[in-house]
């Protein structure tokens, strides 16, 4: 299988490294910003406004979008969806996979996450390194799982929710969509839509409805 990958920055190299893991062909990167020639030794093929005749060259292609940020990743795909294309995913050959499992399409896993059976991870949606996912969670589209991230079973998150970095959840809890939890937080019990929560138990610090 072939990939092109959406984006050039720190997100991207570690999706490349997962590829190469998986001996998968990469036939080159997409980026707006990036002016060289080549990423990590890998061609650039153009910016956003070539994406037709890249999809025309290479029809077979699946596409990566390397982008942490859920919201910019949720609209270039939004975006590249448009011209019909196939996306793929990216799991690195030390993550392990339970029975039962459903993945997204254009979701990444990265080195040594750990999903575990019945588990439902939503599309486009990035478990960063060494993060778990018990039995039994329901992980929706555009998530971002930071690295180091621990949720037990039966949780579920929100669409375009950004768990911080080894914050950990406890079995039973729902975290809204479009939330925030901080580094190192606990979440100990349901957390709404929308909100920046942090500590331990994980309080809201800020209404990210409130637009003042």
């Amino acid at each position: 299988m072939s990939y092109i990958i959406y984006g050039a920055g720190g997100h991207a190299k570690v999706i490349i490294d997962i590829l190469h893991a998986n001996h998968e062909m990469i036939i080159g990167v997409v980026d707006d910003y990036f002016k060289a020639k080549e990423f990590k030794g890998i061609p650039v093929l153009g910016k956003s406004e070539d994406i037709k005749r890249i999809v025309k060259d290479y029809p077979d292609a699946r596409f990566l979008v390397a982008i942490g940020n859920n919201n910019i990743r949720m609209n270039i795909v939004k975006q590249l969806e448009y011209f019909n294309i196939k996306w793929g995913t990216a799991i690195h050959p030390s993550a392990i996979i339970g029975s039962e499992v459903t993945i997204g399409e254009g979701t990444v896993m990265m080195p040594n996450v750990v999903v575990n059976a019945d588990s439902v991870i939503g599309k486009h949606t990035i478990l960063n390194t060494a993060t778990t996912v018990d039995h039994d969670c329901s992980i929706a589209d555009y998530v971002h799982l930071s690295p180091g991230v621990h949720t037990a079973g039966g949780v579920s998150i929100g669409e375009r929710t950004h768990i911080g970095i080894a914050a950990s959840l406890i079995p039973g809890v729902h975290v809204g969509k479009d939330t925030i939890v901080g580094a190192s937080s606990c979440v100990l019990s349901d957390l709404p839509d929308e909100i920046v929560a942090v500590g331990c138990p994980a309080k809201m610090i800020k209404n990210l409805k409130d637009k003042g």
